[in-house]
């Protein structure tokens, strides 16, 4: 990450005193930071103190002569690698979301090429009300990523969700936006082979949880699924991506809604419910406790405890059979043996259109890898691919389900 260049953006809110902290954290692992302040950030924290920490001119202006003459706008939210707003107030998204560009801040937003991390910071009821959480939902499906809010006191003495992220948290936030390519293509010139089709993909893991601390999960790392999300998107479709917990970055362009159980997803994907197409990627844990403890389970003299385990919601078979089922409903088998067999049964057992199976025994190294090799198993036989990155698996799928599209949806 070393050299890497942050826009740092500071809006203004009691919080703006965490990103003094942040520019330190940001320098100490070798990235630049140019800092732009908004003139409601300046009420909260000075230009003298953000520039003594980066090192660097404070931006505050749009129109400002000078900066015009050695980096005007346009260029200063180019050179960034990401584009970072800490404290990233309700004024700061309503702006973005709706492409507002009366100040610095906002036409920097509007005018960059590389992907956006907001950390929001408000008064709970105004990150709670309707409108921010629309711009929200908004900025994600234009491919904002978010860190926090998290739930905490606050300075005008209430307590809730809507307290900046720490500075920590937002270094690893930025540390994972930049494991990928953080530049937005311009749009498309032409339409996509799914252009006007919505389409449902699921990703990741599910956490179940045994106690406040513990929790039953898998080693899915959610490439794949978020890989055939980033496909979907390029080939002009709307996408929602529902996905478990995850340490890769949300794809540009999708509306992903992030959740940590088996029944939380389903929950969410019949929420967005109706659409064309669903891809179930996700690896659902198949059962969860039944009634999860309320406080840490400790070693006992009796033994080891028992777990009685219920089994969670089938998310295919659900969607496969649903009153608004899409035209294509596509199913993931990961095996470690049988995997044609299996997913041939898995096809007739849920119902579903295509089965995409891949062996994920360990000594293959796909859960968690960036290799796949898959087998598309449907009623007329299966089509067995070689070894593939997971990005390109991703786009030759949506190749398929496309031309299946034009097709007919058969």
């Amino acid at each position: 990450m070393m050299g890497k260049r942050i826009l740092l953006i500071v809006g203004g809110g009691i919080a703006a005193y965490k990103s003094l902290d942040l520019v330190r954290r940001l320098r100490e692992r070798g990235f630049s930071v140019r800092v732009v302040l908004t003139e409601a950030g300046s009420q909260f924290v000075t230009p003298l103190s953000l520039a003594s920490l980066s090192g660097q001119e404070v931006h505050q202006e749009l129109f400002s002569l000078t900066a015009e003459a050695r980096m005007g706008h346009i260029e200063l939210s180019r050179d960034a690698d990401l584009v970072v707003i800490a404290p990233a107030t309700a004024d700061l998204l309503a702006k973005a979301a709706h492409g507002h560009a009366n100040d610095l801040a906002s036409t920097l937003l509007l005018a960059t090429d590389k992907r956006v991390l907001a950390a929001p910071s408000m008064n709970l009821r105004m990150w709670l009300h309707p409108a921010t959480q629309r711009n929200v939902a908004t900025l994600r499906g234009d491919g904002m990523l978010f860190v926090g809010p998290g739930d905490g006191a606050m300075a005008c003495g209430e307590y809730g969700p809507g307290r900046m992220a720490e500075p920590l948290e937002i270094v690893a936030a930025v540390e994972a936006a930049l494991a990928g390519d953080t530049t937005i293509p311009l749009p498309f010139a032409k339409p996509g082979p799914l252009a006007g089709l919505r389409v449902i993909v699921t990703s990741g893991p599910t956490h179940e949880p045994i106690d406040p601390v513990r929790y039953i999960a898998n080693r899915s790392s959610g490439k794949q699924g978020h890989a055939i999300a980033q496909a979907a998107a390029a080939a002009g479709a709307s996408v929602v991506l529902v996905s478990g917990p995850v340490t890769v970055p949300d794809p540009a362009g999708v509306n992903t809604i992030h959740v940590e159980t088996a029944r939380q997803m389903l929950e969410a994907v019949e929420a967005s419910l109706p659409a064309d197409i669903f891809i179930g990627a996700a690896a659902v844990a198949d059962w969860r406790v039944g009634a999860a403890l309320a406080e840490k389970l400790k070693k006992g003299a009796s033994g080891p405890p028992t777990l009685g385990l219920v089994e969670n919601p089938d998310i295919l078979a659900t969607v496969a059979s649903h009153a608004q089922r899409p035209r294509l409903v596509v199913g993931f088998a990961a095996e470690t043996e049988k995997v044609i067999d299996h997913a041939q049964a898995k096809l007739a057992r849920k119902k579903c259109d295509l089965i995409v199976a891949n062996d994920v025994s360990p000594a293959t190294g796909v859960m968690g890898g960036d290799a796949n090799t898959v087998h598309l198993v449907s009623k007329s036989g299966v089509e067995t691919w070689p070894t593939l990155p997971k990005a390109e698996v991703a786009q030759r799928l949506v190749a398929q389900l496309a031309a299946r599209m034009g097709e007919g949806g058969a």
